[in-house]
């Protein structure tokens, strides 16, 4: 068996999630490598770095991302956050996988995925919350342009996905603290925190037959990333630099099986 990427300890008290990573229990958590480039996986451009802990409640996810000159514009929920700075948050279910991104304004977007093959007629996914003729339901086949053989499906084994735009993780919380200047590039940042918490009740519709909350040893993959729009001699530098827990080797945010695997223990 695979040696896990991460280990995320068990903790006995809940976590006041307010988006400062400067207090118990982050202070004593086990923080992260360096994020590296998603494709080549080269040291990131800036210094990210994240710690997972849980208790018997809840899934607790922190981050630290350097950045000198802080920005988030967009402030609508579930706008195209990765279209600017972000960090991000995928977590496999085997059949569908959930995908949470945050900017540095606290700005949520959310989608949940499902994979076509498994959405079959009756099936545990055949349910009211995941309505397919929702006009913000879509098919999704990945993140690379689909020309020729791929246009339809994209380049993914599995083929395409369903993606419900409209699902809101039950009992989310997140909140980000900024060490700097929002929207202020006439000074010099330090860079911005993140903190997510999600019930473990709502996680057992991606627990793929484990336990939850987590048993000791259990193993879950979960992509923890980050995006970082790059502006170069007054253009936006595209696709913007993408930087991960681990490489990937390909430019591609939605493959499961290269996410990292975060081992849960007591």
């Amino acid at each position: 068996m695979n040696k896990p990427d991460y280990q995320a300890q068990k903790i006995s008290l809940p976590v006041v999630i307010d988006g400062d990573i400067h207090k118990e229990p982050w202070l004593s958590a086990r923080w992260s490598k360096r994020f590296v480039d998603m494709v080549t996986g080269e040291p990131g451009m800036y210094n990210t770095q994240t710690a997972v802990l849980w208790n018997e409640e809840h899934l607790y996810i922190a981050f630290t991302a350097e950045e000198p000159f802080v920005e988030a514009r967009l402030t609508e929920r579930d706008s195209i956050i990765f279209l600017e700075n972000d960090l991000e948050v995928f977590i496999d279910g085997g059949d569908c996988y959930y995908e949470l991104e945050v900017n540095a304004a606290g700005t949520i977007y959310e989608v949940f995925f499902i994979w076509r093959d498994a959405f079959t007629k009756g099936s545990r996914f055949d349910i009211p919350l995941f309505d397919v003729h929702h006009p913000q339901a879509y098919t999704f086949g990945g993140d690379y342009d689909r020309i020729g053989a791929t246009f339809w499906k994209g380049s993914h084994p599995r083929g395409i996905r369903w993606a419900f735009t409209y699902f809101d993780m039950p009992g989310l919380q997140v909140a980000t603290k900024v060490n700097g200047t929002i929207n202020d590039n006439s000074d010099i940042d330090k860079g911005w925190s993140l903190e997510i918490a999600i019930p473990w009740s709502s996680l057992q519709v991606l627990a793929n037959g484990k336990t939850v909350p987590p048993s000791n040893g259990d193993t879950w993959n979960i992509f923890l990333g980050r995006f970082q729009k790059l502006m170069c001699g007054g253009k936006e530098v595209t696709p913007h630099p993408a930087m991960a827990l681990n490489s990937h080797g390909i430019y591609d945010t939605h493959l499961p099986d290269k996410w990292s695997r975060i081992e849960f223990v007591e």
